[in-house]
């Protein structure tokens, strides 16, 4: 059997509140878009597909051992913005600032890591976003999504610590995505990456 799973941080609270007033908002407007809910929001920092059960336990080990050399990372929400382009926009996301840099070196340390159980490399340059909502096939939200990232442009909140890393099962239901945690790792502070 084959678990659909993915490796995120779950979100301080006061990101969570930042993303509801930002739903609430986008939800007055014509945007023609599926919201994601807000308890379903996680920044992923990799997404391993389908794996088998079997391998489960291994890369948990692996992860581990990226786990207990990183230290926890320090972030913020920044800014709107969005995937795709005018004339076709897929997905509206919320940015983060913090330790950005060293994330990216966690995310492709995990990705080395995990090579070996077949999970595919993502090559793009690891860019944080909260995925808020995807927009519908031909959607035109303008000009009122740029009223609302112009709006949001300097939206932060406090600084927040991500210590713990989680391994979501997610399985597809009619009714959207159903997370389920299956094992987590807290961040060390031995030998960490550093940019």
């Amino acid at each position: 059997m084959e678990i659909r799973s993915f490796l995120a941080f779950e979100l301080p609270a006061d990101i969570k509140k930042a993303i509801t007033a930002v739903s609430r908002r986008g939800r007055e407007l014509p945007l023609d878009m599926r919201w994601v809910k807000r308890d379903n929001i996680h920044l992923t920092i990799v997404f391993m597909g389908n794996v088998p059960e079997e391998k489960i336990q291994a890369i948990g080990e692996s992860v581990k051992k990226v786990c207990t050399g990183t230290d926890p990372f320090d972030v913020n929400s920044g800014g709107l913005g969005f995937f795709g382009n005018r004339r076709h926009p897929r997905v509206l996301w919320m940015g983060l600032n913090g330790d950005i840099c060293r994330m990216g070196r966690f995310r492709d340390a995990l990705q080395k890591s995990l090579k070996p159980f077949g999970i595919k490399t993502e090559r793009r340059t690891f860019r944080p976003h909260l995925t808020l909502g995807r927009f519908k096939k031909g959607a035109r939200p303008w000009p009122h999504l740029d009223h609302m990232i112009s709006e949001y442009a300097d939206g932060s909140t406090q600084v927040h610590r991500l210590n713990e890393l989680v391994l979501f099962r997610s399985d597809l239901s009619s009714g959207g995505a159903v997370y389920t945690k299956l094992d987590t790792w807290p961040l060390g502070e031995v030998e960490a990456i550093r940019c």
